[in-house]
């Protein structure tokens, strides 16, 4: 039984469909082997950072991009927020972004 993708929201979708062009296609050759052979890909593709939050690692001609991700019960993939890196380290404004609606997912899944 396959893996599925879901979005946090519709505005989540919207920006990783806007990434550029060969980041988007990193993007769907990774989400494909997901959906096929489960969500931890392992380094450099996917990165755990604790607390059943993930990180897809993207890079392409355009640059580099993350996905922060979390896994639920049924098999779910829920993609939770995506930026284009500017600099080496994650900003921890957008790792806290993905971590809160990690917390609102999973309380959201407990009920």
């Amino acid at each position: 039984m396959d893996y599925t993708i879901h979005y946090y929201s519709e505005a989540v979708q919207a920006e990783v469909l806007a990434l550029p062009k060969t980041l988007l296609a990193r993007y769907f050759s990774l989400t494909g082997r997901m959906v096929s052979n489960g969500p931890k890909l392992g380094e450099p593709h996917s990165k755990a950072f604790g607390d059943g939050l993930f990180e897809l690692r993207l890079k392409g001609a355009e640059g580099i991009a993350r996905v922060f991700y979390c896994t639920l019960i049924g098999r779910r993939i829920v993609m939770l927020h995506s930026f284009v890196k500017k600099s080496d380290k994650t900003p921890p404004a957008d790792r806290r972004i993905a971590e809160d609606r990690l917390k609102e997912i999973k309380n959201d899944d407990a009920r």
